[in-house]
């Protein structure tokens, strides 16, 4: 049978943001939604990218495991890694039999019997609520709020353990009903038992410039340090 390959973006084997711990960190290559907020419009097209097979992967990983200890481990991020599940499965599966700890980064986007399968092996998932309200996703993300929803309460029937991750954007989404809505999405699913709120940044402008395509949000500002320290005392 012939060996699964998976494209891959870009690889960061010392992470800190992506999971808990130090992580290895997988960009996999290929997007199925386009959000106006997105860092990295180089992921989206999923026929660009390196290909490898998952052994490669996990030979690369297996290297740092000295530095992982107790809650470090693999990260699978991207672009959406539920695109390419079925490699995700083998790279996961692999890590496993070497007591590496799995972390699975994504939208939420897709939920399918591939998916499921991929679920299986993860010990935890980074789910990004990006917005609380079916408008703006469906303006903003390119889906419907449902879907994520959806994902999550898959998450929660396995007991997965989950950290609710959003980017806080001025004028979107940061206001106390938001953060409200994010924090009864908490107690409503077990699962989760984290909720990390990041700032809007636009460090990715100069990739839409070689990219030669207008980023949606260029006009919005960062938000204040005080917004986020206002935001994060709601939670």
């Amino acid at each position: 049978m012939e060996t699964i390959k998976g494209r891959v973006h870009s690889i960061q084997s010392m992470g800190t943001l992506d999971g808990p711990g130090i992580r290895f960190v997988v960009f996999m290559q290929g997007c199925n939604l386009r959000c106006k907020c997105c860092h990295n419009p180089d992921t989206w097209a999923i026929s660009e990218g390196t290909e490898y097979t998952p052994i490669e992967i996990f030979e690369k990983a297996v290297r740092f495991k000295e530095y992982f200890k107790n809650e470090g481990g693999i990260t699978l991020s991207g672009g959406e890694p539920l695109l390419q599940s079925q490699f995700a499965f083998e790279v996961f599966t692999l890590c496993h039999k070497e007591n590496i700890n799995t972390c699975l980064d994504t939208s939420g986007s897709i939920l399918n019997e591939d998916v499921k399968k991929l679920l299986s092996v993860c010990d935890r998932v980074l789910l990004d609520i990006k917005y609380t309200k079916d408008t703006l996703y469906k303006e903003n993300v390119g889906c419907s709020l449902n879907l994520p929803l959806e994902f999550l309460a898959y998450l929660n029937s396995k007991n997965i353990p989950t950290t609710l991750r959003q980017v806080i954007i001025p004028g979107l989404n940061d206001n106390k009903e938001n953060i409200e809505n994010l924090k009864s999405l908490a107690v409503k699913h077990l699962c989760v038992d984290k909720i990390e709120l990041l700032p809007f940044k636009k460090i990715c402008q100069s990739k839409y410039d070689n990219m030669n395509i207008e980023f949606p949000f260029a006009h919005i500002e960062t938000p204040s340090k005080e917004t986020m320290e206002e935001l994060n005392n709601l939670l």
